[in-house]
């Protein structure tokens, strides 16, 4: 099985390009940060991502969520982030690397879990905030130019989703796989 990383700024249309790939009857895997947001905000926890935990909490789901993606009957999985994403988060943040975070990476590299081909989804020129999208259009540009760094580092390619319209941004990402 191949499993394909979409990755970018907060706000390039990511999500949006995952559901139609999933309408399009590719298996996908949901971003986890997202989701550690929303329960820590649900249990009344303004801001998580200064909780000592945050990005050891995110690469645990990235985890439990890629082990299940193991049983997906395709030849293919797309994955909103991975833990490549999240050292970009902590670097961002200006938070070290935890040992979690660097075995998860080491063994990424060393099994090959994910495509070396990376679908770099590019930012649209602007951010629209959500509850836990609280960046300026401005910080994702600078979170952008710290993912495409971090997957460079790391050996991964990227091939550039530019904006545009979303079936057309699916489409590049279809014609992108090397399954």
């Amino acid at each position: 099985m191949r499993r394909y990383i979409l990755t970018g700024a907060p706000g390039a249309g990511k999500t949006a390009i995952l559901r139609l790939l999933e309408r399009r009857g590719h298996p996908v895997v949901e971003e986890a940060a997202t989701d550690v947001i929303a329960l820590a905000s649900a249990q009344g926890r303004s801001e998580p991502h200064r909780s000592p935990g945050f990005i050891d909490d995110i690469l645990a789901l990235q985890q439990l969520r890629q082990a299940r993606a193991d049983f997906a009957p395709a030849p293919a999985v797309f994955f909103d982030r991975s833990p490549v994403c999240t050292w970009a988060l902590a670097a961002f943040l200006n938070y070290p690397a935890s040992p979690a975070l660097r075995d998860e990476i080491d063994r990424i590299g060393r099994e090959g879990v994910y495509a070396r081909r990376v679908f770099f989804i590019r930012n649209q020129g602007f951010v629209t905030p959500t509850d836990a999208r609280r960046i300026s259009f401005e910080e994702s540009v600078r979170f952008e130019a710290v993912h495409a760094e971090v997957y460079a580092r790391f050996g991964f390619s990227c091939l550039m989703v530019e904006p545009g319209p979303v079936e057309a941004r699916a489409a590049a990402v279809e014609a992108g796989m090397t399954v």
